[in-house]
């Protein structure tokens, strides 16, 4: 029987490069004619042309399947949608915007070939970006390594080809605040790393705000670890061994010496720092009630507006 290879590609107002990511998967496919590819994109409440170009591909070639979704509720979600729809033997996820290059999906099928259930890709660098973000992606990539247990992927973003079985494993993972990278490493099986450049975009612009990758770093960190309340919780033990300690010393200083009337600025300052202690402290038991608070309402992750599917059947 003939293996059937879907790709996943999330789509937010990509319309100019969606023809362009559309010819070099139909090369790929070709190249790789001993397989049936599908070519699922989810249009995540795209306010330009996307869908319509969608549209215009599916009444031109049977390979193309689309989910268009309510509203926009991000790629992490975004990506689910795709995996709860696909209905194949391996699936690839990749980024509509062409930093990753398609033409690697014949070394992952070629990986999965050989037994491999998760076959990534690592960026060793990372053109069209700027020094800052690098930087920041490294330190929030070991923050993350050394905070959990979990085996993290340096580098590694969400173009991947899953085996099916990693796939049904993935879609039993329904919390809202996602942090699907992180999914990928719990999940385990055998898994493959691949090396590539990863080039800036082809047209348009990063959809990724400094805001919505310090959102999403949070949600990586507190999905997968609770290293900060155990953080706070050694911060506040060793804040009170200090207190204690400078209360003898006061008591000592005291008895010794006689009565010594503090400054107003060093009260300040200790009542400023434990108050910041208390506040950081305070803010990291909050993110971690409002997403039991988030999971306890059981909405659903997504809804759908439109589904179409291909015509490849396995």
């Amino acid at each position: 029987m003939v293996k059937v290879v879907s790709v996943l590609i999330p789509v937010y107002n990509e319309e100019l490069v969606l023809l362009k990511l559309y010819k070099r998967l139909a090369d790929v496919a070709k190249k790789n004619n001993k397989y049936r590819f599908e070519f699922l994109f989810v249009n995540d409440g795209s306010r330009d042309k996307s869908l319509e170009i969608i549209k215009d591909m599916k009444k031109s070639d049977n390979r193309v399947a689309y989910i268009d979704l309510s509203r926009n509720y991000g790629k992490e979600v975004a990506m689910i949608a795709g995996l709860d729809h696909v209905d194949s033997d391996a699936t690839i996820v990749i980024d509509a915007d062409l930093q990753d290059p398609p033409e690697l999906i014949t070394e992952m099928i070629r990986h999965w070939e050989d037994g491999y259930d998760d076959v990534y890709a690592r960026r060793t660098e990372r053109a069209g970006e700027s020094w800052l973000r690098r930087k920041t992606s490294s330190v929030f990539y070991r923050v993350l390594q050394h905070s959990t247990e979990i085996p993290i992927q340096r580098d590694a973003g969400d173009f991947r080809l899953l085996d099916k079985k990693c796939v049904m494993a993935i879609r039993q993972f329904r919390e809202r605040e996602r942090y699907t990278k992180g999914i990928f490493s719990w999940i385990g099986y055998r898994k493959k790393e691949i090396t590539y450049v990863r080039q800036p975009r082809v047209s348009g612009k990063s959809k990724w705000s400094y805001l919505k990758l310090v959102n999403l770093a949070i949600n990586g960190i507190i999905s997968f670890t609770t290293a900060p309340l155990r953080a706070s919780t050694i911060i506040g033990l060793v804040v009170s061994l200090i207190a204690f300690i400078y209360i003898l010393f006061l008591v000592i200083r005291t008895m010794l010496f006689g009565v010594d009337v503090a400054g107003y600025p060093s009260i300040m300052a200790v009542v400023l720092f434990l108050g910041g202690v208390q506040l950081i402290s305070l803010g990291i038991i909050g993110e971690y009630i409002s997403r039991i608070y988030n999971e306890t309402k059981q909405r659903p992750l997504y809804l759908v507006d439109e589904y179409h599917e291909s015509k490849v059947k396995k």
